[in-house]
């Protein structure tokens, strides 16, 4: 006799879960089974913030201030750093302290350095007086131009920013638009001998009146090669000696001299004369000039 397949069991079904929902139908028979939710209704009351006393108010303006003045007075205690050479103790140069002390490469310590010092020269400013840079990268884009041009500058970028302080790219975009129409072609040559025009540029502290020899020619600059190293520098702080190609090269061969034998580390005394050097109006050494070089050759390099 053939036994009858066996039958299949129901999935049992939670009663508590089918009399609630019976429950609720029946409270309410118009709400479908996918429509009953549950609904929790949060009361959240008003909270009033009270106004700023008086003393608060000035607190607040107060510690403002400070935030937006934190780049600038970081660049004149590094400029005053700098300039009394107040690392002299434990450092031979200022690059060194500051990288030791700050974690700032060269590059950095004058930026913050040169921000700064537009800073002071937007101050000069009256119509501007009351509308400050708050942050560093708002005044990056104008260190490289004459200082009547980052006052115009910032008077452009503010009106474009609608009496507000501008961001560093409004900034940008109104410099390169003066670059743009100052434009003056770059007509120096490579090797070719120029003395710096410091004027007006703190960046080339102490240069004033060196030579320098023309090694890369940019478009709004020169990168030139000094006794102490490279430096790129704007076109209208050039100004050619119209050396002949001889005296060109006989000041290569001074220049090349000169940065074997300077350091930092000399002292006070070699370094000015070595300077002094860097600062020769004419494309040759005087007898003596060539007989102190020399010695200092023979005692400095190994």
């Amino acid at each position: 006799m053939t036994k009858p397949p066996p039958r299949k069991r129901n999935k049992s079904t939670s009663t508590a879960s089918t009399n609630s929902t019976s429950a609720a139908n029946s409270d309410n028979p118009d709400v479908s089974p996918q429509d009953n939710q549950d609904f929790v209704t949060i009361d959240v009351s008003a909270v009033e913030v009270p106004e700023l006393s008086e003393e608060e108010q000035r607190d607040r303006l107060h510690l403002e201030r400070r935030v937006e003045r934190a780049f600038y007075e970081a660049g004149k205690a590094l400029t005053e750093l700098r300039d009394r050479r107040l690392y002299r103790s434990t450092h031979k140069t200022f690059e060194e302290y500051c990288k030791d002390r700050f974690g700032y490469n060269r590059s950095r310590s004058y930026q913050i350095i040169d921000a700064a010092t537009v800073v002071d020269n937007l101050h000069k400013c009256p119509q501007i007086v009351d509308i400050l840079p708050t942050a560093e990268g708002q005044v990056r884009p104008m260190t490289k131009l004459e200082p009547q041009q980052q006052q115009e500058v910032w008077q452009q970028a503010v009106e474009q920013a609608g009496g507000k302080v501008p961001t560093g790219r409004i900034v940008k975009d109104v410099v390169q638009r003066i670059i743009e129409r100052t434009k003056v072609p770059n007509t120096y040559q490579i090797c070719e001998v120029c003395q710096i025009l410091a004027k007006d540029n703190p960046e080339l502290r102490g240069k004033g009146g060196c030579w320098a020899i023309i090694s890369a020619v940019n478009d709004f600059s020169c990168t030139v090669k000094l006794w102490d190293g490279e430096y790129t520098i704007g076109l209208q702080h050039l100004k050619s000696y119209d050396y002949l190609a001889g005296e060109c090269e006989q000041m290569q061969q001074i220049s090349a001299r000169i940065s074997r034998v300077y350091s930092d580390s000399l002292e006070e005394t070699v370094k000015n004369l070595l300077q002094s050097l860097g600062k020769l109006n004419r494309p040759y050494l005087t007898v003596m000039e060539e007989k102190l070089l020399s010695v200092l050759e023979t005692e400095i390099i190994i």
